[in-house]
């Protein structure tokens, strides 16, 4: 018996269910038969196993069988399951028409019974699939007293399937909905009560002993999301949330999976959906060589190219850690691409021909460069070495080796700079500016914003010092800067990148900036902890070369839409290619002397617009410190 029932929970075995369904196939024919034949007050009745009968049994069932019927599983019956046996019971009665037409004629099957048969069939073999299934669901729940009782706030589609998944993994118990549609209050969704609107929560979820919140609302704007919330933290409640689909679909959750709310979550702005089909167009069966593959976006670009269809991908990285577990990442995911790893500098030529030679790009990503803006302050000349001089060497070699398209990755920083990474970043894009001929290698430029997440960035960070309790700080109250996630800013390179476009630069429009203080608060209340209470926020005043606000946007750069609507092509200022060339012959020279005075001169020369901050973080007449001590009022002090 226990065996029995042990089977009978995992699942019931196939020869069982068509025995079953033969069953109901032979019920279904000899009921209507017999019921119709005594509707006529015919003196006898058809025997119950007529040769009629074997017929129709034989008929049915091996279309069953073609239909794939059994393929099928009870313990998740659904829609689709009942209209492939309606589908099944209409070819099977095709079926006996055409066996039984050959046998008698069609002497013993009145019309009416042919009529109805599909139909009562498809009832008598639907309704045990669905009534297993009903009893799974509820059954696993109340035999396990230790379901944690689930509060689901969205009753939408994305809360309907979670009921259906919470339910099979026997481990929760959905104890009611809320939505603020007014039509669906009082009523229910899978027997489960729509109890209130989300901002009721704080009311609701005590009343009903929910021990976990969980968010279904998929498809609401940041600021709503933020507002949910902040509505399940003032409970005190865990939550989750089901994940977007965009998250599925790259791979970052699964199915059915309950996922903690992300700060990506809550950006005020919407992720930029690609256009798909044109990035898999440029992309599908060509090779392309990424530089700095081991960094955030480098992986993220090589993982993306494979995605979308590239054959080959050549991987330049000078850090041999990242460039293995990068190199073995892919091979993970995607066997069949052919991978081309290469340790070394891309400021090295002949590394640089190597791995052109070696898979024959027809695009270059240019991602390697130095990003961490304090440091490179005092490092100038590692700064123009691998920012500016790499990218010469990488750009010119491409172009040698007649490369289709080159891509540099710069950044909003570029924009009116004020600090060497912006300076070294935008002498790089003129530089590329002054090697483009309509003849030769295309050179496109894709500018954006700080990136959650990536090595160094300041989410990281925040995340860290959380972890170990705070301080968390903040360079200063006003700062903003925009965000985009790793995926998004590698999706846009490819878009970019796709448009066709002989010589540009590209800009997303990111929306509104997010306030830095803004996005410390909220990452220490994703931990379950209150900021000024539980951590403390320490303000300590820009860091040398940091500015309050980033720009997007140069005013000397007009800039128009593309086929994106979301990405805009800047028209690029003229530069002067002998001038750009003569300072990055004389930029090598100061290089290899480590000539930081030289550099620094010919830096400001080459790119005008290049005005650095006149005070580091820790001299600015303004600079303060703000601390939000735990359990106290924040306080301010003035540094003399």
């Amino acid at each position: 018996m226990t065996g029995w029932r042990e089977r009978l929970s995992g699942g019931l075995p196939r020869a069982a269910i068509v025995i079953h369904d033969l069953c109901m196939v032979w019920l279904c024919w000899n009921v209507l038969v017999r019921f119709r034949f005594a509707m006529l007050n015919a003196a006898s009745l058809p025997t119950i196993l007529s040769p009629e009968v074997l017929l129709v049994l034989v008929a049915q069932g091996l279309v069953f069988w073609q239909v794939g019927l059994y393929r099928g599983i009870w313990r998740f019956a659904s829609v689709p399951d009942l209209v492939n046996i309606l589908k099944a019971s209409m070819f099977g009665l095709l079926a006996i028409l055409l066996v039984l037409f050959i046998y008698n004629r069609l002497d013993q099957a009145p019309r009416s019974v042919l009529v109805l048969y599909p139909f009562g069939l498809t009832l008598m073999l639907g309704t045990p699939r669905l009534l297993y299934r009903s009893w799974k669901d509820h059954g696993r729940i109340r035999g396990d007293k230790a379901a944690i009782r689930v509060l689901i706030l969205g009753a939408g589609q994305a809360g309907e399937a979670l009921v259906r998944d919470l339910r099979r993994t026997g481990a929760y118990q959905p104890v009611g909905f809320l939505d603020d549609a007014a039509k669906l209050r009082g009523s229910h969704l899978h027997g489960v009560p729509i109890l209130g609107r989300i901002e009721d929560v704080g009311r609701i979820a005590p009343e009903t002993a929910a021990k976990l919140l969980v968010i279904a609302l998929p498809s609401v704007d940041a600021e709503r999301m933020r507002q949910v919330i902040e509505a399940c933290e003032r409970t005190g409640i865990p939550f989750r949330m089901v994940p977007r689909l965009n998250d599925i679909l790259e791979g970052r959750s699964l199915p059915g999976e309950l996922k903690e709310v992300a700060i990506e979550d809550l950006l005020g702005r919407e992720p930029v959906v690609p256009d798909w089909k044109a990035m898999r167009d440029w992309l599908g069966g060509r090779s392309v060589l990424v530089t700095g593959a081991g960094g955030s976006i480098g992986s993220e670009l090589c993982r993306q190219c494979a995605r979308h269809g590239a054959s080959k991908i050549a991987l330049v990285e000078i850090d041999e850690l990242a460039l293995t577990t990068t190199q073995m990442r892919l091979r993970r995911d995607f066997p069949e691409i052919e991978l081309a790893p290469v340790l070394g500098d891309c400021g090295d030529p002949a590394v640089i021909r190597y791995a052109l030679e070696l898979v024959r790009p027809d695009a270059v990503f240019h991602a390697a460069a130095y990003k961490q803006v304090p440091l490179l302050e005092a490092q100038l000349r590692e700064a123009v070495r691998n920012n500016v001089l790499s990218t010469d060497t990488v750009a010119r070699e491409s172009a040698a080796a007649g490369v289709g398209t080159f891509v540099l990755i710069s950044t909003d920083k570029a924009v009116d700079p004020v600090n060497v990474l912006g300076a070294t970043k935008r002498l790089a894009e003129m530089l590329c500016q002054s090697l483009a001929d309509p003849r030769s290698t295309r050179f496109v430029t894709v500018r954006f914003g700080n990136v959650l997440d990536s090595a160094g960035s300041v989410v990281p960070l925040f995340r860290e010092q959380i972890r170990n309790g705070g301080p968390v700080t903040v360079t200063d109250a006003d700062v903003t800067r925009f965000f985009m996630t790793i995926p998004e800013a590698c999706q846009l390179i490819l878009q970019a990148s796709a448009i066709g476009s002989q010589q540009a630069i590209y800009t997303l429009d990111m929306g509104e900036p997010v306030s830095i203080r803004l996005l410390a608060e909220q990452m220490i209340r994703l931990a379950g902890k209150q900021p000024g209470r539980d951590i403390a926020i320490v303000y300590t005043g820009l860091r040398p070369g940091e500015k309050l606000h980033e720009t997007l946007f140069h005013a000397d750069e007009r800039y128009r839409p593309t086929a994106h609507p979301k990405i805009l092509q800047a028209q690029p200022r003229q530069v002067p290619a002998d001038a750009i060339a003569t300072a990055i012959a004389r930029m090598r020279e100061a290089s290899s002397r480590y000539d930081l005075e030289a550099l620094s001169v010919m830096l400001r020369e080459a790119v005008p617009e290049f005005v650095p901050t006149a005070a580091t973080g820790e001299t600015q007449a303004h600079a303060a410190t703000v601390v939000a001590f735990p359990a106290r009022n924040a306080r301010k002090t003035r540094m003399d």
